[in-house]
């Protein structure tokens, strides 16, 4: 059988309360821990209560953990958990680097047992076995928490960032030839139209070789901001490389692409007026429709491709 004292034992008990009553004064004992030697040195930026965090909040935490273990206190979802995720969060988009998040939780290990050190007359040898156990236990699953916070973070931003391209943020030439492939899917399963849009800017070497690469650069941000929002939400986009982009309007008929180009052209002409585009800035498009006039990507591509230089030689550009 366990030898814990019950969750009700009355040193545990009045140590619990006292921890809850000190928690703001520990938790400054931790920020000046933070401080000296520079061991958080990212604190040394902050206010007094941007230092303080969720710290105090924590530590009342440990001390119900004293009384009243809970497994699932900090289960995944758990509120608990999720307030240690957020402050992870909170405290990189204030410039801590992980390993200072982690050293945080280490220094308030710290000040706990010198906390709980300097009662040690009013507990005894079992009681002390007992809250070293379940705080101990608890900051580890604290910073456990913290870490898994980061990595989720980084994991998803890689994740994304596979998939965009880094100049406009559009999805990249696999990424959105991929997703073409599930909706012309989607669409065959449920008898909807899907419209392929491919255009590319006319004279962008030009440009480049005129006005820089820099200023080339600019122009290939903006014209994908204006796709973006020329979009619905559950259309897609994306840069195939060079001055190309495509467009994949889901669930379209066969008009679709030609509004979309004149909403683009609308745009771009208003931009092009204000200078933030070169003066006659235009691009060349070549539309397919899915299923009328091809029912695979390649084919989708391998039209508007044809009709794209079509469209060039008509324009003479």
């Amino acid at each position: 059988m366990s030898s814990e004292p019950a969750p009700s034992d009355a040193p545990l008990a009045g140590l619990a309360a006292e921890l809850r009553a000190a928690s703001w004064a520990l938790a400054l004992e931790v920020v000046e821990e933070g401080l000296r030697d520079d061991a958080v040195p990212s604190l040394a930026r902050l206010g007094e209560l941007g230092r303080l965090g969720d710290i105090p909040t924590f530590i009342s935490e440990l001390a119900q953990e004293l009384t009243d273990p809970q497994p699932g206190r900090l289960r995944p979802g758990s509120p608990l958990a999720a307030r240690v995720r957020d402050h992870a969060r909170e405290r990189e988009a204030l410039g801590f680097a992980p390993r200072e998040v982690v050293t945080e939780f280490l220094l308030l290990r710290r000040v706990l047992w010198r906390f709980v050190s300097r009662r040690g007359n009013a507990l005894g040898a079992g009681e002390v076995l007992v809250a070293e156990r379940r705080l101990n236990d608890t900051i580890d699953r604290l910073v456990v928490e913290c870490v898994v916070a980061y990595f989720d973070r980084v994991t998803t931003e890689l994740a994304y960032q596979a998939r965009r391209d880094p100049l406009t943020e559009l999805l990249n030439h696999q990424a959105l030839t991929g997703e073409l492939e599930q909706e012309l899917e989607r669409a065959r399963r449920y008898g909807h139209g899907l419209t392929l849009v491919f255009f590319d800017i006319d004279r962008f070497k030009q440009i480049n070789d005129t006005l820089g690469h820099p200023q080339g650069d600019r122009v290939l941000r903006v014209v994908a901001m204006l796709v973006r929002d020329t979009l619905r939400r559950t259309d897609l986009a994306g840069r195939m490389g060079g001055d190309e982009f495509a467009v994949a309007l889901v669930e379209s008929d066969l008009e679709a692409g030609g509004r979309f180009l004149a909403r683009l052209s609308d745009r771009i002409d208003e931009l092009a007026a204000a200078g933030e585009l070169p003066a006659g800035f235009s691009i060349s498009p070549g539309l397919a429709h899915f299923p009328s006039e091809g029912d695979t990507a390649q084919a989708l591509f391998k039209l508007a491709d044809s009709r794209l230089y079509e469209a060039k030689r008509a324009g003479a550009r």
